[in-house]
């Protein structure tokens, strides 16, 4: 597996990539976009392996977005391991999602319990990032074709940062200046 994208690579809080509104992406996948979304892909695949990440020196990813790695394309590589590594090994979601849209969200917030973190801000933002706790997303995969996915619970938080990338967000912009570490009493806290 050839790794194109390294730490020295993704792109760092500041550039202006990442407060752009991203381009669809049209359909069939021309090569380009096709080898973005399979490099995309393997950062994730290596970032989550302990020793390859030691290897190439990566900080560990469950998505990637196209403006992180500087192309302002609306599409961004997910993936989440097994929710419950005691029954399977199989990845919970492993694809790259393009043109994303939520369709419908819980009035139910979630937030991580420790926070977010991002590949592209290197200094640590503390506070709560509160989120729908469930959501619907419309998307397509890689054939172009349509799909819908219902996601809760660290699932959907992780389709929310990475849909944020696509729409000029960060996470520290949901984080509540003056009381960081405050949410609504109704929030669901995800480990």
């Amino acid at each position: 597996m050839t790794i194109r994208f390294t730490m020295d690579k993704i792109v760092r809080d500041g550039d202006p990539v990442l407060r752009k509104i991203a381009t669809p992406v049209h359909f069939p996948l021309n090569d380009e976009h096709a080898q973005l979304a399979k490099d995309m892909m393997t950062y994730l695949v290596i970032s989550q392996d302990d020793q390859q990440n030691e290897k190439y020196g990566l900080r560990p990813g469950v998505g990637l977005a196209a403006p992180q790695v500087g192309y302002s394309l609306n599409m961004s590589s997910i993936l989440i391991p097994s929710l419950d590594p005691e029954t399977s090994d199989e990845p919970y979601f492993q694809g790259t999602i393009f043109n994303p849209i939520i369709i419908s969200e819980s009035v139910r917030r979630g937030a991580l319990n420790v926070g977010e973190g991002c590949l592209s801000v290197d200094e640590d933002v503390p506070g709560f990032v509160p989120r729908a706790y469930k959501i619907t997303v419309r998307y397509q995969n890689e054939n172009g074709d349509t799909k819908t996915i219902k996601l809760h619970d660290y699932p959907a938080i992780v389709f929310q940062h990475e849909i944020d990338h696509l729409h000029g967000h960060l996470y520290y912009d949901h984080i509540n200046v003056k009381s960081p570490w405050e949410v609504d009493e109704d929030t669901k806290y995800i480990d």
